[in-house]
C-alpha cells in the first residue's frame, strides 16, 4: 500500500518540493494513497435491491483459537478442551466458551462457520492473502482485497472513500509477505484510504481532512502554480494517463479534505460519552464505533485489524511465550476488550436500522492446535477453525459445518478461502461470473475456481 509520507526533496521551477506536493494535494501525513482520492468508475452487474449493502469486515489478526472462543470440545481430553467453560446462547444451536458472555446474548444475529481451512503454509501471511482476496498469491500476481474490488466496481458514494482501513495496514507478522489490503492488480486508484491513527486517544482527530495548517495558503498557492506550469509546458504529460490520475487525485483530494461530510464521519467527539464507553475506550472498541459512523456516513467497506502485529503485544496468537501471547492473556485482556466491542457494534446496528444492510464478517488466518501446547498455548493450525457473518442477509442463530470432536479438521461442510469472498460478494448483491481486467489484460475470475458462496448462511 502506497504512503504518501516520504521525505521527498524534487523541487519544481518555483520551488515547490515533491513533499509539499504530496502533503497538500494527496493527505500524505496520514498515509493515504493515490486510491484513497481518486473517485473510481461503477462497474458489473449489481443483484436489485443490494447497491445499499455495505461490508464491516473484521479480520482478527493473530488467529484465535477455535477451540477456546466459538468451537468448544467439552467432552474432550483436557488437554484438547483447555482451561474455558461452554455457556449457552440466546440461540438454541449455539454454545461459545465462557470468555464472551456478551457475545452470548447476541448469538440470534450472527451465524458461525466451524469448517473453514486451507492447505496454504501455517504462516500469518498466506492466510491474511487468501482471507481477505480468496486467492493464495503465486506468480508474482497480487491479488485485490474484496473491498477493493468494491472500490472497482462500484466507486465511492460520495465524498468519503469506497474502502477504509482502521486503524492501519496490518504490519509485521513474520512470514514477510503481502497481506493482502491492498486493491493488487486493479491499481493504486482502488487502494483502501488507511487511517494511520488511533481513535481511542484522547484528542483524536485525522487533521488532513482539512489542509494541513503547516501547509497555509501561500503553499497551497504555489501547489497551484506548479499544476499551470505541467499544464503550459507538458502538453503531451496533459494527455497521458497519468496526468488524468493527477488530476483526478488533486480534486478528489480537495474535495475530501474539504468536506463537512468527511470530517463529521471521522469525529467521534460527535458521539455521546455512554455510546463510545458502550464499545470500551480500547482501540479496537473506538475502531468498531469508527466503523459504524462511516458506514452510516457512505462508505461502503470497512475493514478493522483488530490486532496490527503478533510481537510484543496481547494478542490472539496464544502460543503462550514472549513475544507472544498466553491463554490466560487471551482471557483476561483481548477477550473482554472483543466481547464488548463486537456486542455494542451489533446493537448498534440494530437500533439504527442498519445490520440488513451492513454485512459484518469475523475472519481470521488460521486457527489453532487441538493440543494444548509445552507452553501451555496453542501454535498454528490452517486444518480447520472458526469464522462468523452477521447482517447483510444472513440469517443468524445457525451453524454452517462442523469440526470433528478433538476440532483439528473439518468433519462436515469444508469451506474454503474462496467460498468465504464469495459470500461477501454474494451479500453485496455483485455477480460472481464479473471478470476483472486481471494481469497482462487477461481477465481474472471474481471468484477463483468458479466458488460459489457459502449458501447455508442466507
Amino acid at each position: 500500500m502506497l504512503r504518501l509520507s516520504g521525505q521527498g526533496s524534487t523541487h519544481t521551477c518555483d520551488g515547490v518540493t515533491r513533499r509539499d506536493f504530496l502533503q497538500a494535494g494527496m493527505l500524505g501525513a496520514v498515509g493515504l494513497s493515490l486510491a484513497d482520492l481518486m473517485t473510481a468508475q461503477a462497474q458489473g452487474d449489481v443483484a436489485p435491491g443490494h447497491d445499499e449493502r455495505s461490508v464491516i469486515m473484521i479480520f482478527n489478526l493473530g488467529a484465535p483459537s477455535q477451540i477456546d472462543t466459538w468451537d468448544p470440545k467439552p467432552e474432550a481430553p483436557a488437554e484438547i478442551r483447555g482451561p474455558f467453560q461452554t455457556i449457552k446462547t440466546n440461540a438454541s444451536s449455539i454454545e461459545i466458551t465462557e470468555i464472551f458472555p456478551r457475545m452470548a446474548q447476541h448469538a440470534d444475529k450472527f451465524s458461525l462457520v466451524r469448517s473453514c481451512y486451507h492447505t496454504a503454509a501455517a504462516v500469518h501471511d498466506t492466510g491474511h492473502q487468501m482471507m481477505q482476496t480468496g486467492r493464495l498469491f503465486t506468480g508474482g500476481v497480487i491479488t485485490p482485497h474484496a473491498g477493493c474490488v468494491l472500490s472497482y466496481l462500484r466507486g465511492r458514494k460520495s465524498d468519503l472513500p469506497a474502502h477504509v482501513i482502521l486503524p492501519e495496514p496490518m504490519g509485521r507478522t513474520g512470514g514477510n509477505l503481502p497481506h493482502g489490503q491492498d486493491a493488487g492488480f486493479l491499481g493504486k486508484a482502488h487502494d483502501p484510504f488507511a487511517l494511520m491513527a488511533d481513535p481511542s486517544q484522547p484528542n483524536f482527530q485525522v487533521p488532513d481532512l482539512l489542509p494541513p495548517a503547516q501547509i497555509g495558503e501561500a503553499r497551497l498557492d504555489r501547489r497551484r502554480r506548479m499544476r499551470s506550469i505541467v499544464d503550459e509546458t507538458v502538453k503531451n504529460f496533459e494527455a497521458s494517463d497519468s496526468a488524468q490520475l493527477l488530476d483526478s487525485n488533486f480534486q478528489a483530494a480537495f474535495r475530501l479534505m474539504t468536506s463537512t461530510q468527511a470530517r463529521a464521519a471521522f469525529d467521534l467527539s460527535k458521539e455521546p460519552p455512554q455510546v463510545r464507553e458502550r464499545y470500551g475506550m480500547t482501540r479496537f472498541g473506538q475502531c468498531c464505533l469508527l466503523a459504524r459512523r462511516l458506514i452510516e456516513a457512505g462508505v461502503r467497506f470497512v475493514t478493522v485489524n483488530t490486532f496490527i502485529t503478533v510481537f510484543d503485544e496481547i494478542t490472539w496468537d496464544i502460543h503462550g511465550s514472549k513475544p507472544f501471547t498466553s491463554i490466560e492473556g487471551m482471557r483476561d485482556i483481548v477477550a473482554p476488550m472483543y466481547d464488548q466491542a463486537y456486542s455494542a457494534l451489533l446493537e448498534d446496528l440494530v437500533q439504527r436500522g442498519m445490520l440488513e444492510n451492513t454485512l459484518v464478517c469475523n475472519l481470521a488466518e488460521f486457527g489453532r492446535t487441538p493440543r494444548v501446547n509445552p507452553a501451555g498455548g496453542r501454535d498454528h493450525w490452517p486444518q480447520v477453525w472458526t469464522q462468523y457473518f452477521a447482517g447483510g442477509g444472513v440469517q443468524g442463530g445457525r451453524v454452517v459445518g462442523r469440526s470433528d470432536p478433538m476440532g483439528g479438521v473439518p468433519a462436515e461442510r469444508p469451506v474454503e478461502a474462496a467460498e468465504v469472498v464469495a459470500t461477501i460478494f454474494k451479500s453485496l448483491g455483485l455477480d460472481l461470473e464479473t471478470k476483472l481486467p486481471g494481469p497482462q489484460s487477461r481477465p481474472f475470475p471474481l471468484v477463483d475456481f468458479g466458488k460459489r458462496e457459502i449458501e447455508e448462511l442466507f
